[in-house]
């Protein structure tokens, strides 16, 4: 297996905006998005980290997603509202939600901002930890086309509709959940492909429904909770009802599949964004008060022999240190499709 290229984390985030550019994304949209990814590849989140810069890249430069789009948000009532996004890049859409929930929660307490016609978004968890980073509690969600299998089932339904809650903690990082609410995302299959790498039990299946461990042969997801499942699934349908039917976008079956040929036509992808303010509640002060008593008793308590209790998030900023120090690894796959795009764009490698 060749090995990794590690690439430092300022170069990296440098190479994918000035991709972005290259192939005519605006600032905004070029910012949000390469936000979004360095946010996963910085924490370990490599499935939706800067792994995916080619396919947003194939994707404006084919037109599915407008390099300059215009977004309109209607107000309807004082805490909610609804943000066409235009077809823009996910992260821009999805920040940008963050940033009117936020302001409509300060007056509000609590405010809520459905989004209309996005695409995909990466790592729900980055948004919401924009909100904590403001003081406020965040839960994003997203829908998706079609991939994950209910439990039992044998046909593709949900997506991976991932869902991600972020608390401030006022210590340096915040509560942070981060999952999709299939067993795995499905670009981590894509990750262990191309690192010759068998999938784990319980997170796979072949066009019956039956398990495989062979990137290669995985026609759909298994949704979280293995022989607890419909757990997964019932939050599978959580962000689908908070993502296309409270916003009137499409349904995860309706949506076309992320990797089909057709780069020209918009999705239609719909998200959500749920901010609270501390202020209308307990209190910021005594919110954080409480969070840090919270995550020291969690983190004090009583391990199995060998193992560590941590935190939601622990694991993500442990890594994201490493990464600072020392690089982020990337996979061959991506090694060579960056070394292409170089090439085509005339921007410089990040390593």
């Amino acid at each position: 297996m060749q090995d990794r290229v590690q690439a430092e984390v300022g170069a990296l985030a440098r190479f994918c905006e000035a991709a972005f550019l290259a192939v005519g994304a605006d600032a905004a949209t070029a910012r949000d998005a390469t936000r979004a990814i360095m946010h996963g590849s910085l924490h370990g989140v490599d499935s939706h980290g800067v792994r995916l810069l080619p396919y947003y890249l194939r994707l404006l430069a084919g037109g599915e997603v407008a390099k300059a789009p215009v977004l309109r948000f209607r107000q309807i009532k004082p805490g909610s509202g609804l943000l066409d996004a235009g077809h823009a890049q996910g992260a821009r859409a999805t920040y940008h939600a963050v940033d009117l929930a936020v302001d409509m929660a300060v007056a509000q307490g609590i405010a809520a901002v459905g989004i209309q016609n996005t695409s995909h978004f990466g790592p729900a968890g980055a948004y919401a930890l924009a909100a904590a980073e403001r003081g406020f509690v965040a839960l994003v969600v997203c829908n998706s086309d079609s991939f994950v299998r209910l439990h039992d089932g044998a046909q593709r339904f949900h997506g991976t509709n991932p869902i991600a809650v972020a608390v401030p903690t006022g210590q340096a990082n915040p509560w942070l959940l981060d999952m999709a609410t299939s067993a795995v995302p499905f670009n981590r299959v894509e990750l262990y492909q191309s690192l010759g790498m068998d999938l784990p039990p319980d997170v796979a299946s072949d066009a019956m429904g039956a398990e495989v461990l062979d990137p290669a042969k995985v026609e759909m997801l298994a949704p979280v909770g293995g022989a607890f499942g419909f757990k997964g699934a019932a939050l599978g349908g959580v962000a689908e009802i908070l993502s296309a039917a409270m916003t009137g976008m499409r349904l995860s079956p309706e949506i076309a599949f992320m990797g089909g040929a057709d780069t020209t036509t918009p999705r239609e992808l719909g998200a959500f964004v749920i901010v609270m303010d501390p202020d209308g509640f307990i209190g910021g002060p005594l919110l954080r008060a409480a969070m840090q008593r919270y995550l020291a008793a969690l983190r004090g308590s009583e391990a199995r022999q060998g193992c560590r209790v941590l935190a939601p998030g622990d694991r993500e900023w442990e890594e994201a240190a490493r990464r600072r120090a020392s690089g982020v690894p990337l996979d061959p796959v991506t090694v060579a499709e960056f070394k292409d795009l170089g090439d085509a764009h005339g921007v410089a490698l990040p390593w």
